[in-house]
């Protein structure tokens, strides 16, 4: 059965960033399904590509975590265009999954089911529009409401509705009653991250011997608000404490925040490139808590961060800086603490007994990993997810 994924930001485990749509279709292919995936790229030219059993287009329509408001929109219109165009060499498909975000890929799979008669699901990573209005960035009245009708149009035409949170699932039922709302998070690889040892050369390599670790491993974005991290940082160095921070990533924030740790004359935090996933592995491995985090804004409390799955995979101390079900499941499950976003004195604070406490430490790392294996399987989340392909087509 062929089954047609469009996503914009589609990668592989070679290019790097999330992996999720790649562990969707993956799991398809386990499956013996046939998956189509309509991605985008920077480059120049339309290629395609065949990987592990995937049929990977690759639109030439550039998207950067850096562009402002008006380039994101126009890349995203770009998508939806070229992706409508190239769907009609795959009218044989018998369903099509649809993943935001953006929330305009929705356009795209209700003209693809309209011209070629291919149902499709839709997945909502965070709810659109309202993370950018909250944030501030869509501020037009009458642009809103049309977002806002757009979005209960598109859950209405989709066979189902498949949501990365219980908030999101929540959300999502309140808005458009009656709607089919599946439940499945971001997944943990529980197969390529393992709790490990910390390497002696790949502690030499990021120049943290004998350290404990704090990495903040995604997005270096505007609501990510990394600047708190940056000032906990500040506050570990004021309080004496053997803690060092690594920030690996990319994003529109990243020269910002260099630019202030310099100023700060900061010696217990470094900056580490975008890396695949063996680099984050690497990275995960001489890592003892991953940082997850935040602007204080409610909506982005919703998410399903796939950053906190793979540091829940490799067995770290998870750290957060926010409210939410992500909170909930770490205490409920104490493998990590959530300090306040607006004083890194608090981080200060509870990071202090797992510094003196070792034992403490590695038992929040293997409840950590505990949680990874029964709650978020690739695995099993993958075969729930074949499976209601095969039921929805």
């Amino acid at each position: 059965m062929k089954v047609l994924i469009l996503h914009q930001h589609f990668s592989t485990p070679v290019s790097g960033g999330p992996l999720r749509s790649y562990y969707l279709a993956k799991a398809l292919v386990e499956e013996g399904f046939d998956p189509v995936v309509i991605t985008a790229h920077s480059e120049s030219q339309y290629r395609i590509e065949h990987y592990k059993g995937i049929e990977i287009h690759y639109l030439p329509v550039p998207y950067n975590n850096r562009f402002n408001f008006y380039k994101r929109s126009v890349s995203f219109m770009r998508y939806i265009y070229q992706a409508t165009r190239l769907a009609a060499k795959f009218r044989d498909a018998k369903i099509c999954y649809a993943m935001s975000v953006p929330l305009t890929v929705g356009l795209a799979a209700m003209w693809i089911r309209r011209r070629y008669s291919i149902p499709f699901i839709f997945e909502v990573g965070d709810l659109w529009p309202d993370a950018p209005v909250e944030l501030g960035i869509i501020k037009n009245r009458f642009f809103k409401q049309a977002l806002f009708a757009l979005e209960k149009k598109i859950y209405q035409s989709a066979l189902s509705v498949v949501a990365l949170s219980p908030a999101i699932k929540s959300a999502v039922e309140q808005k458009v009653p009656g709607t089919i709302v599946h439940l499945i998070p971001n997944m943990a690889d529980t197969d390529f991250y393992k709790p490990s040892l910390k390497d002696a050369k790949l502690e030499k390599k990021f120049g943290v011997t004998g350290r404990f670790v704090v990495a903040y491993i995604g997005a270096v974005g505007i609501a990510n608000g990394l600047d708190y991290l940056v000032e906990c940082a500040r506050g570990c160095e004021k309080a004496s404490l053997p803690v060092y921070f690594l920030i690996c990533g990319d994003g529109a924030m990243l020269d910002t925040l260099k630019r202030t740790a310099k100023v700060l004359g900061l010696q217990n935090l470094a900056f580490i490139p975008f890396q695949n996933r063996m680099g984050v592995r690497e990275v995960l491995n001489i890592t003892d808590a991953a940082f997850i985090s935040y602007k204080s804004f409610p909506i982005l409390e919703t998410g399903s961060p796939h950053k906190f799955f793979d540091g829940l995979a490799a067995g770290k101390l998870m750290i957060i800086n926010f409210s939410g079900w992500i909170r909930e499941e770490i205490e409920r499950h104490h493998c990590g603490f959530a300090c306040d976003p607006g004083n890194p004195e608090d981080f200060v604070s509870k990071i202090t007994p797992f510094l003196s406490d070792p034992e403490k430490l590695k038992q929040y790392q293997a409840s950590a990993r505990l949680l990874a294996e029964t709650a978020y399987s690739r695995r099993a989340l993958g075969e729930h997810f074949a499976d209601l392909i095969r039921l929805g087509a």
